[in-house]
């Protein structure tokens, strides 16, 4: 099952229709119908978790779709990113945590007790907030994690490989011994998608991924997601909802009422919960009425 490194892991749709003019996002007309069936990627059934004894999420259940992108969006603190992190098992490595539920990932459920934590985040990449290359070389960026899970293929190929599906391979070619800390921010990230890329994971996750980045390093971010929803199955929180907008396919938004339990509002196609939420607190939410 489970396999590739983890951390270090958009053109712009049409313009809304006119009979939705108070959203006001860009969204893309060229995604599936929702009526197509999909394979499921990520299954979450009945999740809660608790941080020594406090609730943070509770009873969340939502089906992620292979090779789609999903964005988790809601006010700070409704459990979006400790949602994200149930996902590869990050929650594990604070003290005092406790879940209740299941995550399968492709039907394999990650929580069994015969299952590695470690080999689950080898096959969920990760891609913070802030980029975070390691001291080390643009290459041995890129290989670092396929090198420590023992590949034996050729590494100038694979290296090459990520950087290319990165969309960095034009700008880094000719400086791969210079050192990752040397790019900019934008590229930065990148070769940190292309470090999550190089391990071959089924997953990527994404924790607001361009909001330490400049509007343009921000579009290329956008674009380069886009582009590799076709390979992996990508899951991104984002506060920002016209980036919701503009890269997914799917869009769960989650709240946290006074008890500050976060808990799944509304899942459904992007066009769909932008244009006509089903849920007048989604709607609230995203017209800007509380937030």
């Amino acid at each position: 099952m489970i396999d590739s490194a983890s951390e270090g892991i958009m053109d712009k749709g049409t313009e809304q229709e006119s009979n939705s003019p108070e959203v006001g996002f860009a969204l893309d007309d060229s995604k599936e119908s929702p009526d197509e069936m999909e394979a499921v990627a990520i299954n979450i059934d009945a999740l809660s978790l608790w941080y020594s004894g406090v609730q943070a999420i509770e009873n969340v259940s939502l089906q992620i779709p292979d090779s789609q992108v999903t964005a988790l969006i809601g006010p700070s603190g409704c459990g979006k990113s400790t949602l994200l992190r149930c996902i590869n098992r990050m929650n594990e490595l604070i003290p005092g945590v406790t879940l209740e539920g299941q995550i399968k990932i492709h039907g394999e459920n990650i929580y069994e007790k015969d299952v590695d934590p470690v080999a689950v985040r080898r096959n969920v990449g990760m891609v913070f907030q802030k980029p975070n290359p390691f001291p080390k070389s643009i290459y041995e960026n890129v290989a670092f994690g396929a090198r420590i899970n023992g590949y034996k293929g050729n590494m100038d190929e694979l290296v090459r490989s990520s950087l290319e599906q990165a969309a960095l391979w034009d700008e880094v070619s000719d400086k791969l011994r210079e050192s990752g800390l040397a790019l900019s921010g934008g590229q930065q990230q990148r070769l940190c998608i292309a470090r999550a890329i190089a391990v071959r994971p089924e997953v990527i996750l994404m924790d607001e991924p361009c909001s330490a980045l400049d509007p343009i390093a921000t579009q290329r971010i956008e674009d380069l997601i886009r582009e590799l929803r076709n390979t992996f199955t990508i899951v991104i929180v984002t506060h920002n909802m016209q980036q919701a907008a503009r890269v997914s396919d799917k869009t769960a938004f989650m709240l946290a009422g006074e008890e500050r339990i976060g808990r799944l509002v509304e899942f459904s196609p992007t066009q769909e919960l932008f244009t006509n939420p089903s849920d007048s607190r989604t709607e609230d939410y995203i017209t800007g009425r509380f937030g």
